[in-house]
């Protein structure tokens, strides 16, 4: 095998993984919770970049169950970026399973 050849090889994929990463970075997707009422915006990075709640779920009596429903929200949105991350690295590295990709 040209290890020359090999070398240029794994330089071309780490600047189209740095590439897609920053991508990714820029990336958004959108999870909900409660039918919609509680929507949140993350990047692929896990960067959480709007909040949406319809006031119909605000009740101050109970802020738990508010709670309770933005956290699933962000917690919906960090996995599906980390899901969306994961499967564009995968296709750049053909399943290599390289660590931290």
């Amino acid at each position: 095998m040209n290890m020359a050849k090999l070398m240029k090889q794994a330089q071309q994929m780490q600047a189209g993984l740095a590439a897609k990463q920053e991508q990714l970075a820029m990336q958004t997707v959108t999870a909900s919770a409660a039918g919609g009422k509680v929507e949140v915006t993350a990047t692929c990075a896990g960067d959480v970049l709007a909040l949406k709640i319809d006031p119909s779920v605000i009740d101050p009596s109970d802020a738990e169950f508010l709670q309770q429903l933005v956290l699933k929200a962000v917690q919906d949105a960090i996995t599906k970026g980390k899901e969306t991350a994961a499967a564009e690295m995968k296709k750049l590295t053909g399943g290599l399973g390289l660590p931290g990709f």
